[in-house]
């Protein structure tokens, strides 16, 4: 089961998990965007792919989800907590509400998908959580990172908690990722030099691809990883820092809009 599955690194999580024969459940906002995002999965592999539109910020949307995808499913081997964003921008021009909302829908949205998935997670399942390089790399706005550095530590406290009934639980950080579309490949067709100049900053002088990062959170689903339980894993290229960009983010940036998945993990 994958939060945020329809598109970016939740639909490439779901890509590499159904080529390896796994039926999969993946929620998203756009409904529309998740009917194309299973019948690509469901032509490519011939998996069964299970969506529903789902405002994780909603009351009980997750968790119907959730449960509905454990019964459809006879159980569930394995639960991505993909789904993350931001509200608000610096201390001053952020709200308690920009604070409340982008914890809700990083550390709070995973805790309920965990906890919803629980009863249905079969011994010797696998959680992930996708933090960011924000949580441990502190960058503007510091709501973001906060967050993100809150699931960290979940997955620290919860890989114990659940240990007697066989579940691991692991964390994934992925540094910025070059998805199409996306405000990175929005910058790199707005101005190539300016794009070319943040990624030469990186080591490997270019920004991730989400298969990159889904690769290893396929690796931690799997009972290759079974001794991998309350890891912290940076997938970031050696990335110095949080994000690339030289200035904090615009309150008005659309990147920042609530519940994208945004590149300056």
């Amino acid at each position: 089961m994958v939060t945020g599955g329809s598109r970016g690194l939740g639909f490439a999580t779901a890509g590499i998990l159904a080529a390896e024969g796994a039926s999969v459940a993946l929620c998203g906002r756009d409904a529309a965007r998740l009917e194309r995002a299973a019948a690509e999965l469901e032509h490519e592999y011939g998996t069964q792919v299970i969506t529903s539109a789902v405002d994780v910020l909603a009351p009980d949307e997750l968790e119907d989800f959730v449960d509905d995808a454990g019964r459809a499913l006879a159980g569930l081997d394995g639960i991505v907590a993909n789904v993350g964003g931001k509200r608000g921008a610096g201390l001053l021009d952020s709200t308690r509400e920009d604070w409340q909302a982008t914890w809700e829908l990083n550390g709070g949205h995973a805790v309920r998908a965990v906890r919803a998935g629980l009863p249905h997670l079969r011994a010797g399942g696998s959680v992930v959580l996708v933090s960011s390089i924000s949580g441990w790399k502190p960058r503007f706005p510091a709501q973001y990172g906060a967050a993100k550095a809150a699931e960290i530590y979940l997955a620290g406290a919860l890989c114990q908690e659940l240990a007697p009934q066989r579940v691991r639980v692991n964390t994934v950080s992925p540094g910025s990722i070059l998805l199409p579309g996306k405000s990175w490949d929005r910058l790199r067709q707005r101005d190539p030099e300016a794009f070319a100049a943040y990624a030469a900053r990186n080591p490997n002088g270019r920004l991730l691809n989400a298969d990159e990062v889904a690769r290893v959170i396929a690796f931690l689903l799997s009972p290759a990883s079974c001794a991998v339980n309350g890891a912290h894993i940076p997938v970031d290229g050696g990335q110095p820092q949080a994000g690339l960009q030289p200035t904090p983010p615009s309150r008005t940036d659309p990147s920042a809009s609530p519940g994208s998945t945004t590149e300056p993990r």
